[in-house]
């Protein structure tokens, strides 16, 4: 047993060897599913369930704790690895009602198909009691779906924030122990799943501030019982501060294009920027996500293959436009055999960035002097539009 406070109880799951997640997103520590029983005088409540596989960990739990009833079930997000053991739960306490917002109830009878007589829907703001215990439900949309939420527990001062706030790593310790370990966990979370929702999450980091909260437990990662560690650190990424920073994502076949960031990347670095390579045939995509949370500009560096960007070039610029980072330029670097329209199609893939895109390098083969020189005009650009910002101090 893993307890949080008095008659709160941490009854969630550690998944150490899960390495993707949706299919999509690499997990290079794993990931735990955190579920949570809160024992009042007159009512129990389990807040959020587990990942399918993980159902009947979190049954063995509950039987081995002697929880032979349980009131509430209260349902923060839809999505499986929250709400996927609902099902096998019910039947084990047939008297719970699963509380959510109606957006998620819907959901849940869509993905679930749990029976509608089972549900007790809540507003924002709304409060249940548990006897001694009151939790106070906060409505808190697209961290990361449009029906998310979460539960503040008002006597604990304890915040349930579900997706908000958490982070895909497995622990054994229930609390935030190495505060760097879980800060960078955290930054590949928002990064790889928060970030699309920027503006939403400024407007919730606003909606909680009324809140005096001691913890925040969300659904996935270590307990934060430092708060401010992680309230600090989303204001940072989700504000409009950017870093003095070029990240070059690229893909070269036959070292044309390799040269050219090679020689791109020094010019950089001479005036003082930082930079960040990333060969797309061998990144972690999750590490490229971090990256661009601060970064001011981004290059794609690509190859033309027959007319158009090569495969793995239109896989980050289409990875840019749905992740809409706050960065404030991006171009685009590479060469050709005979003709091509990699420019006009990569730069069609990112209409959701606000960016300033500066002048494309397109080159024809491998690059000579005069290419050399036209990428060193575009470093100066850089340089000048970081000035512009900001982040580069005369």
């Amino acid at each position: 047993m893993q307890k949080i406070k008095e008659n709160v109880i941490f009854v969630g799951s550690q998944d150490w060897d899960r390495r993707l997640f949706d299919e999509l997103i690499p997990l290079p520590d794993g990931t735990s599913y955190n579920s949570y029983l809160v024992k009042g005088s007159e009512k129990t409540a389990l807040i959020d369930t587990v990942d399918p596989p993980k159902a009947e960990e979190l049954t063995a739990k509950l039987v081995r704790l002697g929880i032979s009833r349980i009131d509430y079930i209260v349902s923060h997000h839809a999505e499986q690895d929250h709400s996927g053991s609902l099902p096998d739960l019910l039947v084990l306490y047939p008297d719970a009602k699963v509380v959510t917002n109606p957006k998620c109830k819907q959901m849940l009878i869509d993905l679930l198909c749990i029976e509608e007589d089972r549900f007790i829907t809540v507003e924002d703001g709304q409060t249940l009691s548990l006897g001694d215990k009151t939790l106070e439900f906060v409505y808190t949309p697209w961290v990361h779906w449009p029906e998310t939420m979460g539960t503040y527990l008002q006597e604990d001062n304890i915040f349930f924030s579900c997706d908000f706030f958490g982070s895909h790593l497995a622990a054994s310790s229930l609390f935030v122990e190495d505060e760097r370990v879980v800060y960078e966990a955290a930054k590949r979370y928002y990064a790889e799943i928060m970030m699309p929702f920027r503006g939403q999450i400024k407007k919730n980091l606003e909606r909680i501030k009324s809140l005096k909260i001691d913890i925040i437990a969300p659904s996935h990662g270590p307990v934060y019982d430092r708060p401010g560690l992680i309230i600090e650190a989303y204001k940072d990424w989700a504000g409009d501060k950017v870093k003095n920073e070029v990240i070059i994502a690229y893909v070269s076949m036959h070292e044309s294009t390799r040269a050219m960031v090679e020689h791109f990347a020094e010019a950089l670095i001479e005036k003082g920027v930082t930079v960040k390579e990333f060969n797309l045939t061998k990144t972690d995509i999750g590490k490229l996500a971090v990256s661009l949370v601060d970064a001011a500009t981004i290059v794609i560096g690509s190859p033309t293959v027959l007319t158009g960007p090569h495969p793995a070039a239109a896989y980050a610029a289409f990875l840019v436009n749905a992740l809409r980072p706050k960065t404030k330029c991006i171009s685009i670097i590479g060469s050709y055999g005979w003709a091509g329209k990699m420019v006009e199609q990569l730069a069609g893939l990112i209409p959701n960035l606000k960016a300033e895109i500066l002048e494309p390098v397109l080159i024809k083969g491998y690059p000579k002097e005069q290419d050399f020189v036209l990428l060193d005009e575009l470093a100066e650009k850089i340089v000048e539009k970081h000035t512009e910002l900001g982040v580069i101090k005369d």
